[in-house]
């Protein structure tokens, strides 16, 4: 998948890659310290302690961690993982194949590129590949006004505020049919 340039022409290829523990440890960890991420992830934590987190979200069972890049530089992190296995499964009415995804653009001179949106539309469309997952599910901070600008014109439509245990968020849901049928989000 390309991001397009606005002239039409093939951009920067996009691709992700399954989180390497040790290969990535050091870039996600600081990553995590970067004053457009920590009030959103709360994860500027010692190496130490992000090292016992890293590993506790590679081996969960319930979700997969991801490197997003654009033609190999990596400039996104994502977490994908079953909805219904997740705590934002028991504020909702989870299908068991329903997807969730939490994301980050991780340096900060690839912030405000508008890199967000053509990352999480390739993304979804890899979680819509799995053929019964007919919702994808996202919950970010009800502060942060950018992402849920981006979720929506993804397709993502709001449900309903939703007091989780580290944070307030937005529970969003975008559908299959309305992923597929292309809409922009911009109703």
């Amino acid at each position: 998948m390309f991001i397009r340039e606005p002239d039409g022409q093939e951009g920067e290829r996009i691709q992700f890659r399954a989180v390497d523990e040790t290969a990535d440890f050091h870039l996600l960890h600081g990553w995590m310290h970067q004053a457009h991420v920590v009030p959103f992830w709360q994860l500027n934590i010692s190496e130490s302690k992000y090292q016992t987190h890293l590993y506790k979200a590679l081996t969960d069972a319930h979700q997969t961690l991801y490197i997003g890049e654009l033609d190999g530089r990596p400039v996104s992190y994502w977490e994908v993982y079953w909805a219904a296995d997740d705590v934002i499964g028991s504020y909702y009415r989870a299908e068991p194949a329903d997807q969730g995804v939490h994301l980050l653009i991780g340096p900060p001179e690839e912030t405000g590129r508008g890199y967000a949106l053509p990352l999480l539309k390739a993304m979804l469309s890899m979680q819509f590949q799995y053929a019964r997952t007919a919702r994808i599910i996202a919950e970010p901070d009800i502060t942060n006004d950018k992402m849920i600008h981006v979720f929506k014109k993804a397709g993502f439509e709001p449900v309903k505020s939703v007091n989780l245990p580290d944070k307030r968020g937005l529970l969003m849901v975008c559908r299959r049919e309305t992923f597929e049928g292309g809409t922009d989000g911009d109703s």
